[in-house]
């Protein structure tokens, strides 16, 4: 792709992406695009697998990548993640197999949590990446209470709570908000943006300008942030996360993003969406609008953009192919990792 008629381009110049980003701004920008192809792609194979009943569901993240991918690039390997629905990609990013994921989306036997779990909703211990609940918002005071109590302990990893627009008018938010104020808990709460709850448009939600100035009310900082620049994205938060880190309490983002698929493989937007929808969507696309970056800091090619897309792609079939492979698990794993250990003799 030579052109993206449409797309709204980035500007930046290579002093001010050092300014925002350091000196590795160039690294930073390339490994972040390939990631999101990664996404891109992995997001297009799975729907088209559920679509030919080879996977039962899956939940795409088209259109906020660029979140995702800040987030892996903002954080220390100690720091730990909250998802709420769409943060797949920051696992993978931080270090998670993708072959493993892939296991759990056709939850066959070597699925870590062996079929039990709802498609797309993995947990990552080795990257420190809490499973996602299809329970909206509760995630939420997890992730202040988990960083209440590093403070408590003297821990200086951060936590990142992920949640939708729509969490916003759930308990857990105000609840969480409230006490991390409260207890200026290291915790960054990270609402994503995408103006849609599932079929609810954000201007149902709240009656507030935006969902950054909620924090006003919890006492602490919030800001909006384009969710479709990587850059302002990784610039935001490496600034909410080391504001944290040192001591200064909790900040509440907004990431504007756009939803460029259905909610979910079992959703219809058509039925709800107005047409303008994602046309305008499409013009704030985060992988269109990095790609357009890259070219005009001569930092891609075409022959270097096709050969990151067939690696990747590569990379997605393969892992579909070992999980097509792998057996469905056992019936008697059913009862297996029920129960832990206790050292007492079983009561006669």
């Amino acid at each position: 792709m030579t052109d993206s008629p449409g797309v709204v381009p980035l500007d930046y110049t290579a002093p001010s992406l050092e300014g925002l980003l350091g000196p590795d701004w160039s690294t930073t920008l390339v490994n972040g695009f390939r990631w999101m192809t990664l996404a891109r792609i992995l997001d297009g194979r799975m729907l088209a697998l559920q679509r030919q009943g080879r996977i039962g569901f899956y939940g795409p993240a088209t259109g906020q990548e660029a979140v995702s991918v800040g987030a892996a690039l903002s954080l220390g390997p100690t720091d730990w993640v909250f998802p709420g629905l769409r943060e797949q990609l920051v696992a993978l990013a931080r270090g998670h197999s993708l072959t493993t994921y892939v296991h759990h989306l056709f939850a066959n036997d070597l699925d870590p949590a062996r079929g039990r779990q709802m498609p797309c909703h993995p947990s990552a211990r080795e990257v420190r990446y809490v499973s996602m609940s299809s329970v909206i918002g509760t995630q939420i005071t997890h992730a202040v209470g988990l960083a209440y109590a590093m403070k408590l302990r003297r821990d200086p990893s951060v936590v990142l709570g992920f949640f939708g627009d729509g969490a916003t008018s759930a308990n857990d938010f105000h609840a969480g908000a409230n006490l991390a104020g409260v207890w200026q808990a290291p915790v960054v709460l990270c609402c994503t943006n995408n103006q849609w709850a599932i079929s609810v448009p954000a201007e149902r939600q709240t009656r507030s300008a935006t969902f950054a100035e909620k924090s006003t009310a919890y006492g602490l900082p919030g800001e909006r942030v384009d969710g479709t620049d990587l850059v302002a994205v990784t610039h935001r938060l490496r600034a909410a996360v080391a504001r944290a880190r040192s001591g200064g309490g909790p900040t509440l983002l907004e990431f504007v993003v756009f939803r460029m698929t259905p909610h979910s493989s079992s959703d219809d937007p058509t039925r709800y969406q107005s047409p303008d929808f994602l046309p305008k969507a499409r013009q704030r696309d985060p992988y269109l609008r990095l790609e357009l970056l890259l070219r005009q800091l001569a930092l891609v090619d075409d022959a270097r953009l096709t050969g990151w897309r067939e690696e990747s792609d590569a990379t997605v079939r393969a892992a579909i192919e070992l999980a097509e492979k792998a057996p469905p698990p056992a019936p008697e794993s059913l009862l297996t990792d029920v129960f832990a250990p206790t050292g007492r003799p079983a009561p006669s």
